[in-house]
């Protein structure tokens, strides 16, 4: 196994991952509500237990330290993973909104750009088994949230957009409290003497621009969020942990959402900018009314 951009293992697997939704979605369709839920459950919870069983088979089998440190939930698919099954299970829309635009995205972005099984290089074929769990895991990511929608278990309306961001924002907690504890506990490393250095894994960019990602959103972040304020190295170069985040979230995944969400609501959109028209015109008409009548 040789796994590169677009090359023969690229695109077999993108084609396996599609066809396995429409194999599902062929096979629920018909299916009752319950039925439904049951099995969008229950892969939920296998890929949870599958997070754990990682550990099993190389490279964490082989390597005591990351077979510690990656059994927690480090990055934002990580947490998914471990959230899912709660939130598939809740009646909070809020929740089931965001399952749907996080879920869809991360997983899509996964394995339209695999990068974890290309950084392997050579030793894809030693750590096939993990190549595989990172495709199910990524692909059970957005098969579930779109099927969910899809198969009618949950609608999705684009006036609840803004919350998407907020809970994005309470994940991102969830996984920086995941480091927190892992360093305290002695699993990880954080940064050692290096109050600047970045810990040892950011793929969430929790604790500050990393990578060519960063570039995409850095200019969506405030100054004040770039710089320690206060202490011996108050005014020197640095984000700020999780809030220089905060603004860029906001600004990049609310649009996302939104133009995700008229795939499903255009309609209810459509129908609510009819409304404010003729309500600014009737405002209008009456001012102008009232103008008349003073002149």
């Amino acid at each position: 196994m040789n796994l590169q951009l677009f090359n023969g293992w690229y695109f077999a697997f993108l084609i396996l991952s599609f066809g396995g939704f429409f194999g599902l979605y062929f096979l629920l369709r018909n299916r009752s509500e319950r039925t439904v839920k049951i099995v969008l459950v229950s892969l939920m919870v296998f890929a949870l237990v599958l997070h754990f069983l990682k550990r099993l088979f190389p490279p964490y089998s082989e390597n005591y330290e990351i077979h510690l440190r990656d059994s927690w939930f480090i990055n934002i698919c990580g947490a998914n993973i471990g959230l899912f099954p709660f939130m598939l299970l809740s009646k909070n829309k809020y929740v089931k909104d965001y399952m749907f635009y996080i879920g869809v995205l991360s997983g899509l972005i996964a394995i339209f750009y695999p990068i974890d099984p290309i950084l392997k290089g050579e030793a894809q074929s030693k750590e096939w088994i993990d190549v595989l769990r990172f495709y199910l895991h990524h692909n059970l990511l957005w098969y579930v949230p779109m099927l969910m929608v899809i198969l009618k278990m949950h609608k999705i309306e684009y006036r609840r957009v803004l919350a998407t961001p907020a809970i994005f924002l309470i994940v991102m907690l969830f996984i920086m409290l995941n480091q927190i504890f892992q360093s305290e506990l002695g699993f990880i490393g954080m940064r050692g003497d290096d109050i600047h250095a970045i810990p040892y894994v950011n793929n969430s960019l929790i604790w500050g621009p990393d990578g060519n990602l960063s570039k995409i959103i850095d200019w969506a972040c405030p100054n004040f969020f770039k710089v320690i304020p206060v202490g011996p190295h108050a005014g020197e170069a640095k984000y700020w942990p999780w809030f220089w985040l905060v603004v860029p979230c906001f600004v990049i995944v609310t649009p996302l959402c939104f133009l995700i969400s008229m795939i499903f609501d255009h309609a209810a959109f459509k129908q609510d900018v009819v409304n404010l028209k003729a309500k600014i015109s009737s405002l209008l008409k009456k001012n102008t009314r009232e103008n008349n009548k003073e002149n």
